[in-house]
């Protein structure tokens, strides 16, 4: 990562005049790359592309008000979790206008390795990925940091200031969690 980004990260929470126009371009592929890894899950025909995700995370974490961040990897944590937050809306609305909402049965061992997830899919696993973190945040955080973020379990760790062996431990257990609260879930 650029040694450029941290400075400009500390420029724009301070309301540098300038600092986010000159740290979009270093940000802007990774950005980038973690929407379009996202998008390739949704099914044919979704209504977002790349460059629309892209620019509507860079309004949450460099607009008014942006919040100061750590270092690369936390931005890019919160760009994760920007994402995510995009899609889960999206997903929220296209459930609403279809089908009225409902829950829809998912494994979250078959989902990490597929292709497409639709939008009931998405929000079963944000419902889910909610209860965890009311339950332990730092397992949930693991999860959308590998899920949304594609991250190493050793960037993980790294992210979230823990020992790999732990994020390797908290990682089995949030996918056994998933998966059971997944399971419960009733399918229409």
């Amino acid at each position: 990562m650029d040694d450029a980004i941290p400075k400009l990260l500390a420029a724009v929470a301070a309301g540098e005049p300038g600092a986010a126009d000159r740290l979009l371009p270093l940000v802007y592929d990774e950005l980038r790359r973690l929407a379009a890894r996202e998008l390739a899950r949704e099914r044919p025909g979704h209504t977002l592309q790349a460059t629309a995700l892209v620019h509507e995370a860079w309004l949450r974490l460099c607009g008014d008000g942006a919040p100061r961040f750590l270092g690369s990897g936390h931005f890019f944590a919160a760009a994760a979790t920007a994402i995510r937050r995009i899609l889960v809306e999206a997903a929220r609305a296209r459930s609403a206008q279809k089908r009225g909402g409902g829950w829809q049965r998912v494994t979250l061992a078959g989902v990490a390795a597929r292709p497409e997830v639709d939008a009931d899919e998405l929000l079963d696993l944000d419902r889910a990925l909610q209860d965890l973190a009311a339950e332990d945040e730092r397992k949930a955080r693991l999860v959308e940091l590998r899920y949304f973020a594609g991250l190493s379990l050793e960037e993980c760790a790294a992210t979230l200031g823990i020992a790999p062996a732990t994020a390797d431990r908290d990682w089995a257990y949030a996918r056994a969690w998933l998966f059971d609260r997944l399971r419960e879930r009733p399918k229409h």
